[in-house]
Formats: structure tokens, C-alpha cells, sequence
């Protein structure tokens, strides 16, 4: 199955609609609804219209009209023992509950990772859990074990993230060492 790539940017409210059902199916809460997490996407296609830098995409595979798996990769300026360094920010990893086990996450999270092979960015950086680790882990990715904070939140020396394990990609030695700064919340 293609893999087609959205510009965050430029989500038609139909695309936004798409993906938004898809991540209230996956993620379910009873505050949030469909229409809700669309309005999210189209709110977050606003935050980054304008930005220079690289595209924040959506990644998806559409059956029937309708997003069956959705990989969000945007950008984040983070702040390093090297400096700054605008990386992807790879989020709300999905597939629809009646496809998994078609290879579908796999699909879109390589074509996440291309944006890393291409060049647009040096890394890819997001949180998992133990039981998605493997997944990440058969793909190329490494576990980030940098203290990790927001010096922009109300806890600067918290931990933004909320799963278990960061980890990146690709693994390898050009990651930098020491407390990374997220500037801004986890994702």
C-alpha cells in the first residue's frame, strides 16, 4: 500500500477529520472526541504555519477513504551539549485495531525515517514503550538514555515525556551527550 505524505500545514478540514477519527479509535478518551482531535490537527497545522524549516508531515495510508495508519514527524528545535539542533519529533504512531498485523506500522514508520535518510533531519527522537521498544528496535532505532527536559514548562527539570523509553533514529555515535532540552512538551 502507498504511503502518501500531508503537509501539517495545509490539512484539508477532510484530511484533519481522517486522522483525527483514527487517533480517537487508538486512543480513546471521554473528553475527546473525533471532531476534537481533528480540530487538533487543524490547530496544529496553524502552529506551524509560517515556521521556516523543515515540513511537519503527516504520514498515512488511506483505504476506503478513510486513514487506516497515521506517523506524524514535526519539527523540534531541541538544545544539546552541542547546540541547537532541529530534529524529527516522531508522534501519534497509529493503526487502525481491524488492519494491525498487516505490516502497516512498519510502512509508515519507515517512511518516517526516510525524512532521517534523506537528510531533512539528523534524527528522529520520540517515546515508546517496553512492549513497542522490539518494533522500534528491528527498525534501527536505539534507546535515548539522556535526562530529558523542558526548560520552557512549569517543571523545567521534569521529564516531558510520559512514556517509559525515548529512543532515536538512527542509532549511532553522533548523538550528543548530556540533558537534552526539549523547549516545549513531550510529544
Amino acid at each position: 500500500m502507498p504511503v502518501e505524505i500531508w503537509d501539517v500545514r495545509e490539512f484539508t478540514p477532510a484530511q484533519a477529520r481522517a486522522i483525527g477519527e483514527l487517533v480517537a479509535q487508538v486512543w480513546p478518551k471521554p473528553h475527546l472526541t473525533a471532531a476534537d482531535r481533528a480540530e487538533q490537527q487543524l490547530a496544529l497545522g496553524q502552529q506551524f504555519r509560517g515556521k521556516p524549516g523543515p515540513a511537519p508531515r503527516s504520514l498515512v495510508v488511506v483505504e476506503d477513504d478513510r486513514v487506516i495508519a497515521h506517523a506524524a514527524m514535526l519539527p523540534r528545535e531541541i538544545r544539546t551539549s552541542q547546540g541547537d539542533m532541529t530534529i524529527g519529533g516522531l508522534a501519534r504512531v497509529c493503526t487502525d485495531g481491524a488492519m494491525r498485523g498487516r505490516g502497516l506500522g512498519e510502512l509508515i514508520v519507515r517512511a518516517a525515517f526516510g525524512l532521517v535518510d534523506s537528510g531533512e533531519y539528523p534524527f528522529a527522537l520520540f517515546q515508546t514503550n517496553f512492549k513497542t521498544c522490539g518494533f522500534y528496535e528491528k527498525l534501527g532505532c536505539v534507546r535515548a538514555l539522556n535526562p530529558f527536559i523542558n526548560s520552557l514548562g512549569a517543571e523545567p527539570k521534569s521529564s516531558p515525556f510520559w512514556d517509559e523509553l525515548v529512543m532515536r533514529y538512527p542509532g549511532g555515535e553522533h548523538w550528543p551527550s548530556g540533558t537534552i532540552d526539549l523547549r516545549g512538551p513531550g510529544f
